[in-house]
């Protein structure tokens, strides 16, 4: 079982810094799912910046969202 988000950070470039509750931080790439139906509002780059962390998953206001599962291993490990 893939652990929770716990910490979520837009970053330039439609990317996110995401911690989740083992510690690990790991980098998730959103570019890919721009042009994807429901993501394309995400290619607003204030509205981006509004994602938050919902249920251990990461979530927009009018209902984007990308599981834990796929973000845990969809991202690349980030080295701190």
């Amino acid at each position: 079982m893939n652990p929770e988000v716990k910490k979520a950070i837009a970053l330039p470039n439609f990317k996110l810094q995401i911690e989740f509750e083992n510690d690990e931080k790991k980098e998730f790439d959103v570019a890919p799912y721009l042009d994807k139906g429901i993501f394309t509002e995400l290619k607003n780059e204030s509205y981006f910046k509004k994602v938050r962390v919902a249920f251990g998953a990461v979530e927009w206001p009018n209902e984007q969202d990308f599981s834990k599962d796929t973000l845990y291993l969809l991202s690349t490990a980030v080295s701190t």
